[in-house]
C-alpha cells in the first residue's frame, strides 16, 4: 500500500493541474491552497517564492519523466531494437503523453524557462533523458552517429506533440514521422 502524498506534493501537483489548465498567470497561492486541499499558510511555509514553486514543479515533472524514460532507454538496450520494436517504443511514449492539464503544463514551464534562466537547468535535465532515449533507439536501429541526431529525433517529438496539442491530430502521426526519419537516418 502506498503512501499518500505529503503537504508538499500536494501542493507540486496542484501547480502542474493548474498551469495545465490556465497557464503559469493561473498560478495564485490562494487557488493552489484551494486546489491541494491545503491551508494557504501551507502554501507559503513550503515554498516561499512563485519561482520557487515553478522550479520545484518542473523538477518533479523531470523527475518523473527521466525515470521513465530512462527505464524505456534501458529496454531498447537490453531487448534489441529494429524497425517495429522502435514504432512500439514511440508508440508507448506518444500514447503515455497524453495532453490533460498535467502533461500540458511542461509546455508551459518550457516557455517560461525561456524567460527564465534559473529554471534552464531543469529543463536541460529533462531534454537530456530525451536525448538518451532517442540516441539508445537510434543506436539500435543501426542509425550512423545516433547521439547527433538525437536532439533532431527529440526536437521532431516535441513539435509534433505541440502540433497535436494545437490541432487533435492522433499520436500516429508522431510514430510514422520518427520512423519515417530513422529509415532516411539508416541509408544516409
Amino acid at each position: 500500500m502506498s503512501k499518500p502524498p505529503g503537504t508538499r506534493q500536494c501542493i507540486i501537483d496542484a501547480v502542474l493541474r493548474i498551469i495545465g489548465e490556465d497557464g503559469i498567470a493561473g498560478v495564485t497561492n490562494r487557488r493552489i491552497a484551494k486546489e491541494a486541499g491545503v491551508s494557504l499558510g501551507s502554501v507559503t511555509y513550503h515554498f516561499a517564492t512563485q519561482h520557487e514553486l515553478l522550479r520545484e514543479s518542473l523538477l518533479h515533472f523531470v523527475a518523473e519523466e527521466t525515470r521513465r524514460f530512462t527505464e524505456l532507454a534501458d529496454q531498447c538496450q537490453t531487448e534489441g531494437m529494429d524497425l517495429d520494436r522502435a514504432a512500439f517504443v514511440v508508440g508507448q511514449v506518444a500514447r503515455g503523453t497524453e495532453f490533460d492539464s498535467r502533461h500540458i503544463a511542461p509546455f508551459e514551464l518550457y516557455v517560461q524557462a525561456g524567460r527564465d534562466e534559473r529554471l534552464r537547468a531543469a529543463a536541460a535535465q529533462c531534454f537530456a533523458a530525451y536525448d538518451r532515449l532517442a540516441a539508445r533507439i537510434l543506436t539500435g536501429l543501426g542509425v550512423c552517429d545516433a547521439e547527433r541526431w538525437a536532439s533532431s529525433a527529440v526536437a521532431l517529438v516535441f513539435g509534433l506533440q505541440l502540433r497535436s496539442l494545437a490541432t487533435g491530430s492522433p499520436a500516429e502521426e508522431l510514430v510514422d514521422a520518427l520512423l519515417l526519419l530513422a529509415r532516411g537516418a539508416q541509408h544516409g
